[in-house]
């Protein structure tokens, strides 16, 4: 009970923090008479900086309710309902530990610490600018929507609701508690979706205050930066969980959850591209700001798909009463958000347009363009069902095809953008500079398709992807070979040219390029099949050999698993199926042989003499002694999950401050000044090692 009390405190403390914190800086924002200006002046910024030492508090606060609530999940305090629902007193430390995550009120929890722990770090970052009049609304906002989540808590998700008596639990999910992933994967991607709320802020801030200017896109951009980063491992984490636990051998399957996480990575993505045409040339404003709306606001609309109980997925949470809050809390969002844009229509004009196709912008519209549209059909495949069943009170479902209808065209378009678009100068340049810098890469994307055609590969598609793959590659592949040579050429040391966001943003680029040649190869080269396994008897598959040597269980505190011991190519492995703790229910555990150029996927189906239920009559007629084993063998899947470290990496080092970046090109200017134009559009310069420094750092290299 004193987890409880403890636990219960801490959310009150954080709730009235976050609600006397928006009420300090609404008063400092009221705006005073004009004779009293320079006093109203002063004691705004007092106000504002007495509002920002609430942040710690509310810190304090969700530090101390979280505390609470994993000294109850360690000590398997039953008196607490959350605990007695997710936990048991023979679920491992790691598994107590993630079960706060596990569960409705415990991820608000984690959402809320989170939060404050954002708040806070913001309030800190601009303690020299707290009486900006952007930064005190921006801050009054990251108020707004902390009362928000702390309020849930205080009200319908309460955590730390009791119910004496209980001895013993019922025990995390059985998916929950197979594979450690769990410990990584929510916290990564609930860092990224509340990392986008900073964005938002600074975007209310802006346009509360009229100051629309570039200097705050760069602090927006930045953030967005570090959000995009954390949800973008969590994603990738999120599939290699889903490939290890859930035993289909997929790694995506279109389900709303998955695609409520995929909603604001795309507009975020769209965001980082499209404000760099703003911090270059004053363009693209209005785009800008919905975009920063749009990514908080989908970040909301995904928290409501989650927890409210409106859809059924395995990743899914229980039904709640939290819904209507949070699809209100939505609207409102996107009303304040579009309808301040509207209102400061007038100082969101651009002073000028985007000179010629061929060129950075043109590329970069396009691309938002892609981005916002795919974000679009997979936000009307996701809702589509529940607003047919809340119509016609019949159900139906948007399956996979849907999707990737969608998807592989523009896929296929976004690869071919990244490898033209970081050799294309801004404003406008000739098509013959253009194909001397993309000659090389043209050509290792040709030699890269005949190879695969060589070895046998087929498929229109699949053979354009991975000639633009390894194009999109050698683009990236050849900006960071330009920066390490400059950096060399500088004495500052090759690794500088690594770090910043260009350099970084083409590690992110060889990511997403590891990552796109995964995925095309797993889902085109799929072979999948249920192999009948006698012991002692050898099973060709694919070019994989098969051995079953036999049945083994294994028992520990909280779990049992039936393991079948199959030999694949003189390796053993164990696919089996588990049951953990004290649930009925038994979930397949798999065995995966991963390697370089292939997965192979192994599921324990059936025991022979048993009754087995397949498709296969082989299968369902096995003898006693020998077991049905599910193969599934894909290529290229180890690629998916080192893209994605890969994305994580070039993220970080995009947050490391490089260069100094050249002024902004008003997008009124001449185009025919060479301000406008980067040396690149000299055929000879890339070639002259004293001038690679300015290439680069006059917007050459990565976009």
């Amino acid at each position: 009970m004193v987890d409880a009390h403890l636990g219960t405190v801490g959310v009150w403390l954080a709730f009235l923090a976050s609600i006397a914190g928006a009420v300090v800086m609404a008063v400092g924002l009221v705006p005073r008479r004009k004779a009293t200006s320079r006093p109203a002046a002063t004691t705004a910024g007092r106000v504002a900086g007495d509002g920002r030492l609430l942040a710690p508090v509310m810190l304090v606060g969700a530090l101390l309710a979280a505390g609470a609530m994993e000294h109850a999940l360690v000590t398997h305090d039953f008196s607490l309902v959350f605990v007695a629902e997710n936990n048991s007193t023979v679920t491992p430390l790691l598994y107590s530990i993630t079960g706060m995550w596990s569960a409705l009120a415990g991820s608000i929890l984690l959402w809320g610490l989170i939060l404050a722990v954002v708040s806070t770090i913001f309030v800190w970052r601009y303690r020299r600018l707290a009486a900006d009049p952007v930064i005190r609304w921006a801050t009054l906002v990251l108020y707004v929507v902390s009362a928000f989540f702390f309020g849930l808590m205080v009200g319908p998700a309460n955590p730390f609701v009791t119910a004496p008596g209980v001895t013993q639990g019922l025990g995390p999910n059985s998916l929950l508690q197979d594979n450690p992933l769990v410990a990584i994967h929510p916290p990564l991607l609930y860092i990224g979706f509340v990392g986008f709320t900073v964005p938002f802020a600074f975007a209310i801030g802006m346009l509360a205050t009229g100051r629309v200017g570039e200097r705050w896109q760069i602090e927006c951009r930045r953030w967005t930066l570090v959000a995009f980063t954390f949800l973008s491992v969590g994603i990738v984490l999120g599939a290699w969980w889903s490939y290890q636990v859930l035993g289909w051998g997929g790694f995506w399957g279109w389900d709303p959850v998955e695609n409520a996480a995929l909603l604001p990575w795309l507009c975020g993505t769209a965001y980082l591209h499209s404000v760099l045409v703003q911090e270059r040339r004053g363009l693209m404003r209005v785009w800008n700001l919905s975009l920063s709306i749009a990514t908080f606001a989908l970040t909301i609309l995904g928290t409501f798909l989650t927890r409210s109980g409106v859809i059924t997925s395995v990743h899914a949470f229980s039904e709640s009463s939290i819904g209507p809050l949070l699809i209100g809390f939505f609207f409102a969002v996107v009303i304040v958000g579009f309808g301040l844009i509207a209102w400061r229509g007038d100082r969101l004009r651009s002073p000028g347009g985007i000179d010629a196709p061929l060129g950075r912008e043109g590329a970069f519209l396009l691309n938002n363009v892609l981005f916002v549209g795919f974000a679009f059909v997979v936000l009307l495949g996701t809702l589509y069902p529940l607003l047919y069943e809340a119509l016609t009170q019949q159900q139906v479902t948007v399956g996979a095809p849907f999707f990737n209808t969608i998807a592989v065209p523009a896929g296929l378009t976004l690869l071919f953008l990244m490898a033209v678009a970081p050799v294309l100068s801004w404003r406008k340049m000739s098509g013959a500079v253009l194909w001397q810098r993309l000659v090389i890469p043209v050509w290792i994307g040709v030699g890269t398709v005949v190879l695969c055609v060589a070895f046998g590969l087929r498929g229109g598609a699949t053979l354009i992807g991975f000639g633009l793959g390894a194009m999109a590659a050698a683009t990236a592949a050849r900006a960071l070979v330009l920066s390490v040579r400059a950096a060399h050429t500088r004495h500052v040391g090759w690794w500088r040219g690594l770090i910043g966001r260009a350099n970084g943003g083409m590690i992110v680029h060889l990511g997403v390029v590891l990552l796109a040649v995964g995925i095309i190869a797993a889902t085109s080269y799929r072979h999948q099949d249920e192999l009948a396994l006698h012991r002692g008897a050898v099973v060709t598959y694919d070019g994989h050999s098969f051995e079953y040597e036999g049945l083994r269980t294994v028992t520990s505190p909280s779990r049992t698993s039936q393991e079948a011991l199959v030999k694949v190519d003189g390796a053993v492995f164990a696919p089996a199926t588990t049951s953990f703790g004290s649930a009925l229910s038994v979930v397949g555990t798999p065995a995966i042989d991963s390697g370089f150029f292939d997965d192979v996927y192994l599921t324990f189906d059936a025991v022979g003499g048993l009754g087995a239920s397949s498709g296969n009559q082989a299968i369902n007629n096995l003898p006693r002694g020998s077991v049905a084993i599910g193969v599934v063998i894909e290529p290229l899947v180890a690629w998916l999950w080192a893209g994605g470290l890969l994305i994580g990496l070039g993220g970080l080092l995009a947050l490391v401050p490089g260069s100094r970046r050249r002024a902004t090109d008003p997008a009124s200017a001449p185009s025919g000044l060479v301000t406008g134009a980067t040396p690149g559009d000299d055929p000879d310069r890339d070639a002259v090692p004293e001038r690679v420094g300015a290439l680069v750092a006059r917007g050459v290299g990565p976009a």
